[in-house]
């Protein structure tokens, strides 16, 4: 990689400070370039900050009053020269001194490229690299706490003590090959089975972590469903703890989905308020309970509401009818209110869910038990545990990976059972350190790593 790369490294938009990023071998030549220092200075010194201005190298005009960092390599995000420019933070300025950077010799960065370099170069493997983007994109304090985990390598290091004992495996299979003509003695059958049964299970139980990292990390759809003014609006604005959807008591207020996102016991929850169901007045109200059919169909949990001061009618009974193959919560709201409706009715149109919660959206009772219901339905009642981090697996490609690993694990042990040479299953376990090797990037496909770094952002 010879060639220098720049992107503007912050969110668009004019803020107080805006950072362009440069790496590579011209890094510290295009510093000296278009960069006038307050006090002089022979060269830079890395990680250190500089105060001075950008300039046109062509017309001396200043750009702007900036301070730089220079932090040379291997001692740097990417393993090579980094020059990073702190400008202010306006859209045109950031934009100026970009172009100045290319210019003077670098290239535009393209997406995630300089967290691909740092792959490269060896700063991060490749499960780290993938958790840069979980960073950025994380929506509570967990999912930041299991993608700084991964960051830090926790999953890296699980993953390598694994390895490891894989390597354990292989090493006493290929002794029983190398020396069987000699009076070496042979590898214990029964022994390596019990040693890869064991890893069996550890790479078993990491991928079953999956389904609860990927909640962490991407959140549930929650939609709030029930017929028209049974306090689905009212119910929104209060899990959100302000006023987002318009309450009134005309049926049909509701048109459009509103959507909000809320962490509940760390677990991002988007919230979705959808129009009443009830039988349509016209076309708009038709397709409007149509398109709450298809959202329901999409969601991870569904809030079913009820007003607890009336009784059940037929649309209640229907929704509930079209909810059973979902994971729903049948909520009756309006506690507050003389009690009409029919708990014990209600209990029988679904005896396979927990029993209905009252609560009062307007005066906020009930509410904390609702939340609990979110999340324990949303992850099995299990609790997320502090330090448990690096046992979770969160992204789709590492769990085929260990499924891979496990899968020939478990072909080999096979072999073994059925009596095959020690050849055999030495190969399906050389095959399982090839799959295992995909997480931290040892064995990937440069297709794959353009997939994976095509989703991060520019001038990361």
């Amino acid at each position: 990689m010879e060639d220098t790369i720049a992107a503007i490294a912050t969110p668009p938009g004019t803020g107080s400070i805006g950072i362009v990023r440069v790496s590579g071998p011209g890094s510290g030549e295009i510093a000296s370039l278009i960069f006038r220092p307050s006090n002089k200075t022979d060269g830079f010194s890395s990680h250190r900050l500089y105060h001075g201005d950008i300039i046109s190298p062509d017309t001396g005009r200043v750009i702007d009053e900036v301070l730089i960092s220079f932090m040379m390599k291997p001692h740097s995000y990417t393993g090579e020269d980094i020059l990073e420019i702190n400008c202010h933070g306006s859209a045109f300025i950031l934009q100026s001194v970009l172009t100045l950077v290319i210019n003077a010799g670098a290239r535009l960065a393209e997406p995630g490229e300089f967290t691909k370099r740092a792959f490269l170069n060896n700063r991060i493997d490749l499960s780290q690299a993938e958790a840069v983007a979980e960073t950025i994109m994380a929506k509570t304090d967990l999912s930041l706490d299991l993608a700084l985990s991964h960051l830090k390598g926790g999953l890296a290091c699980k993953i390598e003590t694994i390895r490891n004992a894989i390597i354990d495996i292989l090493a006493t299979l290929e002794t029983s090959i190398d020396f069987s003509d000699e009076d070496v003695e042979a590898a214990n059958p029964s022994g390596v089975m019990s040693d890869i049964e064991a890893v069996i299970r550890e790479l078993t139980e990491l991928a079953s972590t999956y389904s609860e990292g990927k909640i962490y990390r991407d959140g549930i759809n929650a939609v709030i469903t029930g017929r028209p003014n049974v306090g689905k609006s009212s119910l929104l604005n209060r899990l959100l703890g302000e006023k987002r959807a318009i309450v009134t008591a005309m049926p049909g207020t509701t048109r459009d989905f509103i959507e909000e996102v809320i962490p509940i016991k760390g677990v991002p929850v988007r919230l979705t308020d959808t129009a009443g169901i009830r039988e349509p007045q016209n076309i708009i109200e038709e397709e409007g309970v149509n398109l709450v059919w298809e959202k329901l169909a999409q969601a991870d949990v569904v809030i079913v509401v009820f007003d607890g001061s009336e009784t059940l009618t037929k649309e209640d009974e229907e929704i509930i009818e079209r909810c059973k193959a979902k994971k729903f919560i049948l909520v009756i709201n309006k506690a507050d209110l003389p009690h009409v409706i029919d708990e014990k009715e209600l209990t029988g149109l679904a005896p396979d869910v927990m029993p209905p919660l009252w609560i009062s959206a307007k005066h906020g009772d009930g509410i904390s038990a609702l939340t609990d219901a979110i999340h324990s339905l949303a992850l099995y009642g299990a609790d997320y545990e502090s330090g448990r981090a690096l046992n979770i697996v969160s992204n789709i490609r590492h769990k085929i990976a260990i499924e891979r690993t496990r899968d020939m694990l478990l072909k080999a042990r096979e072999g073994m059972l059925e009596g095959l040479s020690p050849e055999f299953p030495a190969f399906d376990i050389r095959q399982s350190l090839e799959r295992l090797g995909e997480i931290a990037g040892e064995t990937v496909t440069e297709e794959v790593l353009e997939k994976i770094f095509a989703t991060f952002c520019i001038g990361k």
